[in-house]
């Protein structure tokens, strides 16, 4: 089992976003980004899927090559889809199974992912 957690300043985050305005597009999916967008805080959710991303490239060991291979789905839980090259990466790691836990305050985003294989025991 492979772990990584990251965590985020919410306003040092809203920040960026500012000042780079295309962040937005060159780090989350369409479908992320409509999420973010529907809430009532969208920084917040960014930066919990922002700190979800860098943690699931912690635990796979190879960081964050390209943003948008990893998408973090919405819902009940939060789903992790990875495409590419971090598809091919986690296959070699044999970590088949990613998971992860978002929580946002006011203040901070943190993220915590687990990869592992969905053949070994838990």
């Amino acid at each position: 089992m492979l772990v990584g957690i990251d965590i985020i300043e919410n306003p040092r985050f809203a920040r960026a976003l500012q000042r780079h305005p295309r962040l937005v597009e060159r780090v989350f999916t369409a479908r992320e980004r409509r999420y973010c967008a529907s809430r009532p805080n969208p920084v917040q959710h960014y930066a919990a899927r922002f700190a979800a991303k860098e943690a699931v490239g912690k635990a796979l060991g190879t960081g964050v090559r390209c943003w948008r291979e990893i998408e973090i789905g919405s819902g009940g839980r939060p789903e992790v889809r990875i495409t590419g090259r971090m598809k091919r990466e986690a296959e070699r790691l044999d970590a088949d199974a990613l998971a992860v836990s978002l929580s946002h305050g006011e203040q901070v985003s943190v993220a915590v992912a687990v990869a592992a294989s969905a053949d070994r025991p838990r």
